[in-house]
C-alpha cells in the first residue's frame, strides 16, 4: 500500500536516517492504526534499496503524536545499540521551540520536576520526589508578541508530555496544547523537535540535524526569529 506521508529526508549515511515527523502521526503503530512513522520510513528504505522482505529499522526515541520535528532512526543493529545508549548516557541532545501561552518571569531558567503518568488516562502531572521521575529541562526566552512568548529548549531529560506539563504547571501552557492547555482554542500544538545532536554510531564525530518548525498558526507570528 502506497504511503499517504511524504517522507522529507533530512541526513542520511549507512547507519542512520534522519527524518522531519510530521505533526499528529504516531511514531510507531498504536491502538488508532494510523499510518505511522517507522513503517513510512521501512517502507522508505524498502524502495529505495530494493530490500526484500523485512527491513531493519530501529526506533531509539519517540516524539508525542502531536509534535513534529528531528527525529533519528537506526538502519543497523549495531546503529541503534550505540543511539540508544547515547539516548540514555545523554550524548543524544534534544532541542526543541515551543509557544508558550504567556510569559515567563525569567528570561532563561532551568525547570526541575517530579512527574507521574496515569496511564489509563494518558496524562502526566507533577508529584513529589518520593513517587515520581526527576525531569529537567533549561529554556531561554527568544521573543515577546501579543502575550505569547517563543523559547528555545533544552531536555537534560526526555519524559512523556515533560515540556507540556512543566510549563502547564507554572500557567505557562503551550499554546494549542488540547491536553493541558485549559482555555486553548482548536490548532496545531506550539511544540517542535526542531534540533537533534549525536555522536555518530561509527564514526563516532557529532552530528547535528536542523530543521525549522512549519510556517503555520501558531508558528507565523514569530517567523522572523526562527533561523
Amino acid at each position: 500500500m502506497k504511503n499517504e506521508v511524504k517522507l522529507n529526508i533530512l541526513y542520511e549515511d549507512n547507519h542512520v536516517l534522519c527524518v522531519e515527523k510530521p505533526c499528529n502521526i504516531p511514531v510507531q503503530e498504536d491502538d488508532s492504526h494510523d499510518e505511522d512513522l517507522l513503517s513510512i520510513c521501512k517502507q522508505y528504505l524498502k524502495e529505495k534499496y530494493n530490500k526484500p522482505g523485512n527491513v531493519y529499522c530501529g526506533l531509539v526515541h519517540r516524539l508525542d503524536r502531536p509534535v513534529g520535528g528531528v527525529m533519528v532512526f537506526a538502519k543497523t543493529s549495531k546503529g541503534a545499540s550505540r543511539l540508544s545508549d547515547s539516548v540514555r548516557t545523554h550524548k543524544l541532545e534534544k532541542e526543541y521551540l515551543a509557544i508558550l501561552d504567556g510569559v515567563p518571569n525569567k528570561k532563561s531558567d532551568t525547570l526541575v520536576d517530579y512527574l507521574v503518568k496515569d496511564q489509563k488516562r494518558n496524562m502526566v502531572t507533577t508529584t513529589t520526589p518520593d513517587k515520581g521521575k526527576k525531569c529537567i529541562l533549561h529554556y531561554d526566552t527568544i521573543a515577546t508578541i501579543n502575550n505569547q512568548t517563543l523559547v528555545h529548549i533544552k531536555l537534560e531529560t526526555g519524559r512523556s508530555h515533560q515540556i507540556r506539563v512543566q510549563f502547564a504547571s507554572r500557567n505557562l501552557p503551550l499554546v494549542h496544547d488540547q491536553r493541558y492547555n485549559k482555555h486553548t482554542t482548536k490548532g496545531q500544538i506550539a511544540l517542535y523537535a526542531y534540533r537533534l545532536t549525536f555522536p555518530h554510531p561509527t564514526l563516532k564525530t557529532p552530528i547535528t540535524v536542523t530543521h525549522r518548525p512549519p510556517l503555520h498558526n501558531p508558528w507565523t507570528t514569530f517567523e522572523d526569529y526562527y533561523e
